[in-house]
């Protein structure tokens, strides 16, 4: 047997699961000739269970429903795999694959090890390798599959991307199969076609704009993006590859770049378009606007939305230390084990349009556990849209880029690279050379100049501080101002609503603290008050500065990089109904602010010194812009020699070099665990079949009983708060467990500004439900006020 009864009473017999598992996997890999290799590790991936040891221990736990400690049942799969590779050397290291199956991919000097002991004796496994073939004669045979025609023994990198493309088919295929066994019914998603969804994109985008010239009436600027975007149409036609949409914000980048990406897909019968981006709020206004375009009146969603950074397979980790909080641990899994039915419901992007963050495509690439390395083989042939490609890290560009490269020459993968701010990647080393570029629009310097619609001014010297900026701020009917970080959004917010704003509904707060839901509500009532002319202040993490269609007339941006501040002036005059001499974006550097060396690249913000300011360039000068981004890479490659991590990732590419699969997952995260951590929120003031649909999928996830529509369910309800401020919130009982790593806030969440910075792990005094409690002053007392309610 494989696993234990079904719902149904039924055993799942190991060679059912066996073939399912390696048959899936073969259709997955198939598109990069992997198809039998895949197969081939699929099918063998469970040979450790034939042991009697691990079937006695399966038996007596469906008969008794305790726990048992089974033997590991990795390793009988990887030596048969190791002895039929003995005669292709170049796919050894595919052996990792059913090595790591459950716990993740491992150094391949670690699995090497492993395996040359296994080959000197391999009485541990015979049992096992025996009794299964039993069944199956056909593991015994020693054939080894061929290798793609396409790699190169000799390149270790593309060796790596094989083993971790591969992990990933078999993982997956490993999920599915299990599934299905124990909740039976449909489990992959029906292929559709993407001539159809290309022609019903088409159709209703046309449909919008003649809703929108109807009722607004036609302008300039709405000629200009249907030129833009019949240009991007036209170059849909070209050759799978690597292609650059470079415009202005404000000429239709969201339209244009889903518009290109379907036709080409359609065109080249490519499986599905992924389109990453650096912040949340773009995930959820684009994946809103793709979905009006895309899905159909009736049955499956095809777009897909995901952004959630929970890991369901991580144990349980933390353990309230206060004693009023003990019984929190009830919440999670017994033992801090990882649940299955968590593990099976994990995101594996089986949807024809998927939106999600640049940190997830990362996270999917690199990673080397299952739980985010198993959607990885969907990427092939697929069109990736990197928006705001710029936002990409200096510090991870060389794995990046020649990950990508990977995916294109090998995997059939079209890559876009949209960006107002497009940065010079071809002077990076992964593609100096035989990786062509092409452009959607030939030539965008003329749009930059039709579409500059703001004025740049700078504001420096002592007296700037957030609080006089936001004071100045205040005396403008509509203004919007963007810091670097959520610290100082709180500063400028309070500083509003503690001189005569309390009670304004127009003086509005937008960061990472605020759970999905609340930030969309914020983003809408903001649009819909610039339109009304009524009274409107925002402030806002750099998370407004892509695919936030706001438009303000007036706008502050601290100082940061010029590719940032480009973005936050595209807020600004948007539509450019106003001249531009009276639409000031001013840059200022407030004293007492977050320092911007700390959120961005310290050779960037170095080069933007010299390029960009008082007397200098705008940060929409594309010969700027393009000596900004030599300069940059020239000083990164200047500190190489001092920083033991490489400049621009040379160390992790290295790495790669040597199959050190968990090392690298380590270092590419862009967002650090340890640093920033998901937690979902139930906001008191939702309606109350809202609340209760998303407190029935935290109970799911309590239970261990969460199906993909789970985690859908609860992304819009998540928000972003520092790790530090977690350990403290479970010590305060603000925070309980759900699953893995993923808690529940139950604490205190401002109407306006979401979860409040935590500084001292005591409780408020009451519990009182019709009261919001403060933090603590600086003399540590909770203090009430009365005039606002949770």
């Amino acid at each position: 047997m494989a696993h234990s009864p079904g719902h149904q009473g039924t055993w799942h017999w190991y060679e059912d699961h066996a073939r399912g598992t390696g048959e899936l996997a073969r259709r997955f890999a198939e598109p990069w000739g992997g198809g039998d290799l895949a197969y081939q590790l699929g099918r063998d991936h469970d040979t450790g269970k034939g042991a009697c040891a691990w079937q006695e221990g399966l038996i007596e736990e469906a008969t008794t429903g305790r726990k048992t400690r089974r033997p590991p049942h990795n390793d009988a799969g990887a030596l048969l795999f190791a002895r039929a590779a003995e005669r292709s050397p170049a796919l050894l290291p595919c052996a990792g694959v059913i090595k790591g199956h459950h716990a993740g991919l491992s150094a391949w000097s670690e699995v090497r090890l492993r395996l040359k002991a296994l080959m000197a004796d391999s009485s541990e496994v015979d049992e096992a390798i025996h009794r299964v073939a039993a069944v199956m004669p056909e593991i015994l045979d020693g054939s080894c599959p061929a290798a793609p025609d396409w790699l190169d023994p000799r390149d270790a990198i593309a060796v790596e991307m094989l083993v971790r493309m591969t992990y990933s088919a078999v993982v997956d295929a490993d999920r599915l199969d299990t599934a299905a066994h124990f909740r039976p019914g449909t489990h992959i998603r029906p292929h559709i076609g993407m001539a159809e969804l290309w022609e019903r994109y088409e159709a209703r985008r046309q449909e919008a704009i003649t809703e929108r010239q109807r009722s607004k009436g036609a302008s300039w600027l709405d000629k200009l993006r249907e030129n833009v975007y019949q240009e991007a149409l036209e170059a849909a036609t070209g050759k799978p590859g690597v292609y650059r949409l470079h415009l202005p914000t404000g000429a239709g980048k969201t339209f244009t770049g889903g518009g290109f990406a379907l036709r080409h897909a359609s065109m080249h019968r490519l499986r599905r378009v992924i389109v990453a981006v650096p912040f949340i709020s773009i995930t959820e206004q684009n994946a809103a606007e793709y979905r009006n375009l895309l899905d159909p009146e009736q049955g499956p969603s095809v777009v897909l939305e995901h952004h959630s950074a929970v890991n369901v397979e991580a144990p349980q980790q933390r353990t309230p230390q206060s004693a009023g909080t003990s019984t929190n641990a009830s919440h999670g899994q017994k033992g801090g084990r990882p649940n299955r039915w968590s593990k099976l419901a994990t995101e594996n992007w089986d949807a024809p349009f998927i939106v999600t963050t640049t940190v997830r495509l990362i996270e999917t690439i690199f990673g080397n556990s299952p739980w985010a390395t198993r959607r990885l083989h969907r990427l092939a042939n697929s069109v990736i849209v990197l928006d705001e490609v710029q936002a990409l890290p200096d510090r991870l560009l060389t794995p990046i880029l020649s990950s990508l490269r990977e995916l294109v020459e090998h995997y059939g993968v079209t890559l876009v690279l949209s960006s107002a701010t497009q940065p010079e990647l071809a002077a990076l080393n992964p593609w100096r050379s035989g990786l062509p570029q092409r452009d959607v629009v030939s030539d965008p310097a003329p749009l930059f100049k039709q579409l500059r619609r703001v004025r740049y001014d700078w504001r420096t010297g002592p007296d700037v501080t957030l609080a006089s900026i936001a004071t100045e701020a205040a005396e403008h009917d509509q203004a919007l101002v963007v810091v670097n970080g959520t610290k100082d959004a709180n500063q400028v917010h309070r500083v509003w609503i503690g001189t005569n704003h309390a009670e304004d509904p127009g003086v509005l707060h937008l960061s990472t603290r605020m759970t999905g839901g609340h930030r969309r509500e914020t983003i809408q009532t903001t649009k819909q008050r610039l339109e009304e002319g009524l009274d409107t202040l925002l402030v806002s993490t750099s998370l407004i500065e892509a695919g936030v269609n706001l438009d303000f007339p007036r706008g502050y941006r601290a100082r940061s990089t010029p590719e940032s501040e480009q973005q936050a002036a595209g807020r600004v005059n948007r539509e450019g109904k106003r001249p531009a001499k009276d639409s000031v974006m001013t840059i200022f550097d407030p004293r007492d602010g977050l320092n911007p060396e700390l959120v961005y690249n310290t050779c960037a913000i170095a080069a933007a010194s010299r390029h960009f300011g008082d007397g200098l360039a705008y940060p929409d000068d594309l010969d700027a812009l393009r000596s900004y981004y030599q300069h940059r890479y020239r000083l990164q490659a200047g500190q190489h020699s001092k920083d033991p991590n490489g400049a621009t990732g040379e160390v992790i590419e290295a790495l790669r070099a040597k199959l050190h699969y968990p090392e690298v997952a380590r270092r590419m995260r862009i967002i650090d665990n340890e640093h920033s951590v998901a937690v979902v929120v139930i906001r008191p003031h939702l309606k109350e079949e809202t609340r209760q649909a998303a407190q029935n999928a935290v109970d799911q996830l309590r239970r261990g009983l969460p199906t993909p529509a789970t985690f859908h369910t609860l992304q819009e309800h998540m928000a972003s708060i520092p790790q530090r401020e977690l350990e403290l919130a479970i010590n305060a009982g603000h925070a309980i467990e759900i699953a893995g790593d993923l808690h529940q806030w139950v604490g205190p969440y401002h109407p306006q500004r979401g979860i409040e910075p935590l500084t001292c792990p005591s409780r408020p005094p009451s519990s009182d439900s019709s009261m919001h409690w403060s933090r603590p002053r600086c003399d540590g007392q909770w203090h009430r006020n009365e005039n606002l309610k949770l």
